[in-house]
């Protein structure tokens, strides 16, 4: 007997039971549906993060800052006249290690690192665009060599002695802009605290309005020479005996570092006492998380797939019970026992093969359904963002690991079958 001739016995003796063969692959279709759907979310979610998170550019920088003593986050600690290099956090009581310009000659210093330079962060209080009302408002500084997403306009420039930035996306309809094309090339104006609790106001010019996406933070974006202003004013009546010092530092090196240097960069930095991070080790850090999701759901996919696979030998060992004279009647005829074995393990095959199909092809149906309803509902503010992916090739793995596991749980009736003796199954009743 041909192989093809035992595929076709085999897929035919499925229907002798049809009701019983239905159940079984309905319980293999739940497992293999549940695993299609949350591979593709971890698809979906994966690729959205490479293309907001993997195309920021700024391959060459490495955010230093210092690494937190024992002390940190344990508690209040034992108040110290003239800490120098720290600053006081009096909502909580902790000392936060501040950087200075020791710092930047010593992470200057590291073998591979070409220049770092302080991250400036002022902390603005407002905005006032064209409507003249006061919104409140976060900002960060631009780092050259970042790739953001905008709806309108151009990136910062940090080489401009313009104050320029860069508008998160929803701001713009609030304060006063009709659509982010206009925003661009306004001047608004931001507000900020001196240390001496004067408020005062520096003019911007929006060069862009950037599109909502996982890196937008809900904040601008401000170019050196709008970021080093708002630090000046926020400085202006700062006691001389209060501490100088910077929460990071950006760090650059060859933009053809190779990632073994990338390390051993960040290993020399962490030797001397400083924490080091990329932006790659961000999206890292975003991937494990999503990965630890999926992997939670997939569990409970298992978990269905393993209910089946008793579904499949219960299903296999009542067709051997309820074949016994014809498999005596198969070995009188000169099958072999291996022959016996392959055609009850082609059986368990199918019923994953049908079952994985099945599901497989559901799971996709639903996916595509649920991009359709989430782009146009609560991921309509989020452009590119399919909630769900599929690839031929990770939907035939589905498939394949379905029909091992088949192939597996189908291994116990198979073999108990080929071991009929040919007499003993003639005789049955």
């Amino acid at each position: 007997m041909k192989l093809i001739d035992i595929i076709r016995d085999a897929n035919s003796n499925l229907l002798r039971s049809k009701a019983r063969t239905i159940l079984t692959i309905i319980a293999i279709f739940i497992g293999a549906l549940t695993l299609t759907v949350t591979n593709g979310i971890g698809s979906g979610v994966s690729k959205y993060i490479d293309q907001q998170l993997g195309n920021l550019g700024a391959e060459d920088v490495i955010v230093v800052q210092p690494q937190a003593d024992d002390s940190f986050g344990s508690g209040p600690q034992k108040y110290e006249e003239a800490e120098t290099g720290t600053s006081s956090n009096s909502g909580f009581g902790l000392l936060i290690p501040m950087m200075n310009d020791q710092d930047i000659q010593e992470i200057t210093a590291v073998s591979g690192v070409v220049s770092a330079e302080p991250m400036l962060t002022p902390a603005p209080d407002y905005i006032v665009g064209p409507n003249n009302e006061k919104y409140q408002m976060l900002a960060q500084p631009f780092i050259s060599g970042t790739n953001l997403e905008l709806a309108s306009g151009v990136l910062p420039d940090n080489e401009s002695g313009e104050n320029q930035l860069t508008l998160p996306f929803d701001h713009t309809p609030v304060i006063g802009f009709s659509s982010p094309e206009e925003a661009v090339g306004k001047t608004v104006a931001i507000g900020i605290t001196t240390a001496a609790g004067e408020q005062k106001e520096v003019e911007a010019t929006v060069v862009g309005v950037q599109e909502k996406s996982l890196v937008d933070l809900g904040g601008a974006n401000t170019n050196d020479a709008l970021t080093r202003n708002l630090a000046a004013v926020q400085s202006e009546g700062k006691p001389a005996s209060a501490p100088e010092g910077y929460l990071a530092v950006i760090a650059r090196v060859d933009v053809d570092t190779s990632s073994d240097e990338m390390e051993r960069i960040k290993s020399d930095l962490r030797d001397r006492g400083y924490e080091a991070q990329t932006f790659q080790d961000t999206i890292g850090i975003f991937k494990q998380v999503v990965g630890a999701i999926i992997a939670v759901l997939n569990f409970f996919a298992v978990i269905a797939l393993v209910a089946a696979s008793f579904g499949i030998v219960n299903t296999l060992l009542m067709a051997v019970q309820e074949r016994t004279k014809e498999i005596g009647l198969m070995k009188a005829m000169g099958l072999g026992r291996g022959k016996i074995f392959l055609l009850f393990s082609i059986e368990a095959i199918l019923l994953g093969f049908w079952g994985s199909l099945l599901g497989s092809l559901a799971g996709i149906g639903i996916g595509l359904a649920a991009n359709q309803y989430a782009s146009s509902t609560f991921l309509k503010d989020l452009p590119g963002f399919s909630l769900t992916s599929f690839s031929p090739i990770s939907v035939a793995v589905i498939m394949l690991i379905i029909m091992l596991i088949a192939f597996i749980a189908g291994t116990l009736p198979a073999r108990r079958a080929s071991r009929k003796h040919p007499i003993e199954a003639l005789r049955y009743e």
